[in-house]
């Protein structure tokens, strides 16, 4: 139990001090301040803009904004279900897997990966080619994230700009964030993760000898790549069904660590992000003080329960002192319960167990949170990180400082 309280701290403390710089950056790449990185990602950027004819210093308001944000995603939308359903005249395809069928299971996988929300009704090692995971899922969890951050700094805009009616522009958003954010970080992490032992190739599945002399085939596939933006992207859709707790996409506990704090690194940041454009950075911290409340309040709940077992089970001779039942020794109580509480608490969809194996109150946990919608770290298109826990944090802490007026204070104009 110490060791788990431990690891509890250990990784607050790590995402608090991991966060902050990541703040600073973040809001210096939207609000097109200079950077040490300026050199290497300003010509990526530039050719994007050339090739799309975007013009990245055309402000929008908020219809314009909204309009492309729309179109945009739609084509995704349509490229995310054409690969999937011509898959197998594609290429990467070493295992001759069929087009995606019925029609509605792809159309199902593509609107689910657009909106972030990365339902998978389906076994990814079974029904994805090679192709379909990286240029269709892969490339979709970039971008569905993108939208979701770049929606995040127009509302920030909203609320803190000096001047009404611009809210910024919705392609250089998405650009900047793609190319400066999450490509970076996502690359940095694929490599962390394939040092730990998760696997990227693009070799046909290997067939095995198992120890009763039976064959068992071993999936492969580029699985770090799509692991780093399926946590850094708050996505949550797995290569392997089993997400993560696969060995081959979560192998050891300091691999299940960094995909934990991976998942809460851009949420935490966004808030910092706040309070610095709002040119208060006490608002960024009452807002992130109300979401540790809560999740710090949500995960104790969950491991205690973990921990002490189901006394019912227990008095039958079925379970023990812990529940361990559906959940990865490699992690332990801990781990299992500190993902679980995570990932419900981003609305990520990542996991490292299964959630119907936990006790009744453990269990009640991730479902009161997806019930919530994720009621602490989120950075998610349908609420982004503005939840009733947001807006709490901010009454308080206008009433605490004797403001009435609860909206964020802005110059005259």
């Amino acid at each position: 139990m110490i060791s788990d309280l431990a690891l509890f701290g250990t990784y607050l403390a790590a995402l608090l001090v991991l966060a902050w710089p990541l703040s600073i950056y973040m809001k210096k790449v939207f609000a097109h301040e200079k950077t040490v990185f300026d050199p290497v990602f300003r010509p990526i950027e530039q050719g994007i803009y050339r090739l799309s004819g975007i013009d990245a210093t055309q402000e929008m308001n908020w219809r314009q904004y909204a309009a492309s944000l729309i179109v945009f995603n739609l084509m995704g939308l349509l490229a995310v279900y054409l690969i999937q359903v011509f898959q197998d005249v594609l290429p990467f395809n070493p295992e001759r897997i069929a087009g995606v069928s019925p029609w509605h299971l792809a159309l199902n996988t593509a609107v689910s990966f657009m909106t972030n929300t990365n339902w998978q009704a389906y076994s990814g090692e079974t029904t994805m080619s090679y192709f379909t995971q990286m240029a269709a899922l892969s490339v979709q969890n970039f971008l569905s994230a993108a939208t979701g951050l770049a929606v995040a700094m127009a509302l920030i805009r909203g609320l803190t700009c000096k001047t009404a009616g611009n809210i910024g522009n919705f392609w250089s958003d998405v650009v900047r964030c793609t190319v400066w954010i999450l490509l970076p970080l996502s690359i940095l992490f694929a490599l962390v993760l394939v040092q730990q032992g998760v696997i990227q190739n693009l070799s046909p599945y290997v067939t095995v000898q198992t120890l009763e002399g039976g064959e068992q085939k071993i999936a492969m596939g580029p699985v770090a790549s799509q692991e780093a933006i399926k946590l850094l992207g708050v996505n949550g859709g797995g290569f392997f069904n089993a997400n993560s707790a696969h060995p081959f996409e979560n192998p050891t506990p300091l691999s299940n660590f960094l995909e934990m704090l991976s998942i809460f690194l851009i949420p935490a940041a966004t808030v910092f992000v706040f309070g610095q454009m709002a040119d208060d950075r006490r608002q960024g911290y009452a807002v992130l003080a109300t979401m540790i409340f809560l999740f710090v309040g949500m995960l104790l709940t969950n491991y205690y329960s973990e921990l002490s077992g189901n006394p019912i089970l227990a008095a039958m001779g079925l379970d023990g002192p812990t529940a361990m039942e559906g959940k990865e020794v490699r992690f332990g109580i801990g781990g299992s319960s500190l993902f679980a509480t995570i990932t419900t608490a981003a609305s990520c969809g990542a996991v490292n167990s299964m959630h119907d194996s936990y006790t009744p109150l453990g269990g009640l946990v991730p479902l009161l949170q997806m019930m919530l919608g994720g009621s602490g770290f989120r950075r998610r298109r349908r609420r982004l990180l503005w939840n009733d826990d947001v807006c709490l944090a901010y009454c308080v802490y206008c009433r605490s400082h004797g403001r009435a007026d609860t909206r964020i204070p802005r110059e005259k104009n």
